[in-house]
């Protein structure tokens, strides 16, 4: 593990985020109606002086493709941090909020509570223990002696999504014809029905948790060597179990309520950046919310380009490149 300096933190972070500004250009112009490079610029400039600009410009770049690109940095981030959260933890590079089923139980938490008519507000909530009680359940059944088995883990994580997938499907047929076709197409991930006061509210939230988990970087780095090192070391392993806990359920919630389950988000950046930069989590925290922001960005922008002007769900775009790495690391475990 290289030692970590200021330097090189800002250097990876401002390599991502200048990715990450390349990606957003490139999102403004893709879709069905394809934007060029100029009138992007001018449009843009023209805005921000407070000028008139074109029908493209004013309600597809900013009404429509602007916000979405906003919703999914930041589910983006969430699913990527809650990952890495979950892995540090469980000690399992296959640990991901979709495989544990941890986003299965957000989303089941947000159609109850959506079915029930209750507050806005309440979505996210009931997501967050939706999310909470998935991983609790995959924690202590994938316990053997103890101790964490990876084997019994990753077993009791695809039988909570199954069992829970299972449940949503149970309401999504309770619903009428156009609703359950819009929950099913929200499941596979969907960005175009967050607003601006959605994300105003969620981003302090979402920070909260990021930073939450980051102030346990050096100890998740001690936790990675086992739960008894890590404490003979000084880590206060309850108190780390808690936050990151906590927060990659909070993180999960807030991901789910707002875009549906996205898949495999939270294995596929954790890895990469991982093989870019390490596994020091102080740098990995940071890194991987950016990395996040790009993939999901950057999928929606294919989402919404692919079978244009038809729409494809931002889950099954990840799923192409998430799954294929999921069979790679589940055969270097096994081997």
């Amino acid at each position: 593990m290289q030692p970590l300096t200021a330097r090189r933190l800002l250097v990876i972070c401002g390599s991502l985020v200048a990715l990450l500004l390349l990606v957003m250009i490139l999102a403004l112009k893709m879709g069905a109606v394809y934007v060029s490079t100029s009138e992007l610029v001018i449009g843009l400039g023209r805005k921000l002086i407070g000028r008139d600009v074109s029908f493209n410009i004013d309600h597809i770049v900013l009404g429509m493709r602007f916000p979405r690109i906003l919703m999914g940095m930041l589910v983006g981030a969430a699913l990527s941090v809650a990952g890495a959260g979950f892995q540090a933890l469980l000690r399992n590079p296959l640990a991901d909020p979709y495989v544990l089923g941890v986003s299965s139980g957000a989303a089941l938490g947000a159609i109850l509570s959506a079915s029930a008519s209750g507050p806005a507000l309440l979505t996210p909530v009931a997501a967050f223990f939706g999310a909470g009680a998935a991983i609790t359940v995959v924690y202590f059944l994938g316990r053997r002696g103890g101790q964490l088995d990876s084997y019994m883990l990753l077993l009791a994580g695809i039988i909570n999504a199954s069992f829970l997938s299972a449940a949503i499907i149970f309401l999504m047929t309770r619903a009428s014809g156009q609703s359950g076709r819009g929950i099913a197409f929200w499941l596979m991930g969907d960005l175009s029905s967050g607003s601006p006061v959605d994300l105003r509210l969620v981003f302090p939230v979402l920070v909260a948790a990021v930073l939450a988990i980051y102030t346990t970087a050096a100890d998740l780095n001690l936790l990675l060597t086992g739960e008894q090192e890590a404490m003979h070391l000084g880590v206060d392993v309850p108190r780390v179990k808690l936050v990151v806990y906590l927060s990659a359920s909070l993180l999960t919630g807030l991901a789910v309520s707002l875009s549906g389950a996205i898949g495999f988000v939270g294995l596929l950046v954790p890895h990469l950046i991982r093989l870019l930069f390490g596994s020091d989590y102080r740098v990995l925290i940071p890194a991987t919310a950016i990395g996040g922001a790009i993939i999901i960005v950057l999928a929606d922008a294919l989402a919404r380009t692919v079978s244009a002007p038809n729409e494809l769900p931002v889950g099954a775009v990840t799923a192409l490149a998430g799954a294929p790495v999921f069979l790679y690391l589940l055969r270097r475990r096994l081997a």
